[in-house]
């Protein structure tokens, strides 16, 4: 399962960064590099942190022909893609869901503490993300007020060990882990949830 998460996330994730380079209007060389760090930005930082290296894309180059097929699939359907309004979002969301899953089962795998396992789990959901944002010129989505990006992958993890306390079969932990992060993140989009913002007062 977990296997499958992570060749959907890798997918899905160069998807995104596609669509995004590519409203930016990005040369093709330009938007391969986004698809790329938007698809393995967040797995490499994790890596670095635990000490895996080299780290895994470059250990396993299917990494890089996942990305080459979502590069060229969303540059071939792109303008199909443009046409759904939300394909970008859910692209996004898809890959929140299951890279949140995939940070963290590394962190079991290193037999690191829950706490840290869903930082590791958090951070490969988001900086891939976090990093196309910036090369791309805008305000990274983990920082904008209204949506509640990276609390959503922190509440995922929280739980996904809750549910490994009832002793639950991993693949349907991590099927149902992802489903509520993505449900959830569409959700708080929907109804527009938020942390509260603070003010100094002058």
């Amino acid at each position: 399962m977990i296997e499958i998460l992570d060749i959907i996330g890798v997918f899905v994730f160069a998807i995104s960064g596609v669509l995004a380079a590519i409203n930016k209007k990005l040369d093709l060389f330009g938007v391969f590099i986004i698809a790329f760090v938007t698809a393995l930005g967040g797995g490499t930082l994790r890596d670095v942190l635990i000490g895996r290296t080299p780290v895994g894309w470059m250990q396993d180059l299917n990494y890089v022909y996942l990305i080459i097929a979502g590069y060229f699939i969303a540059i071939f359907f792109r303008n199909y893609l443009n046409k759904l309004r939300l394909s970008l979002f859910l692209f996004d969301t898809i890959g929140l869901g299951v890279f949140t899953l995939i940070g963290i089962e590394k962190g079991l795998e290193y037999g690191l503490h829950p706490v840290i396992c869903i930082a590791l789990g958090t951070i490969t959901a988001t900086f891939g993300g976090l990093i196309r944002d910036i090369l791309c010129n805008e305000i990274p989505l983990l920082l904008r007020k209204g949506t509640i990006y990276a609390t959503i992958c922190i509440i995922g993890g929280v739980l996904f060990f809750i549910l490994r306390k009832f002793n639950l079969q991993d693949s349907i932990n991590e099927l149902v882990t992802s489903l509520f992060i993505i449900a959830f993140r569409l959700a708080a989009v929907k109804y527009k949830m938020s942390l509260p913002v603070l003010t100094i007062k002058s």
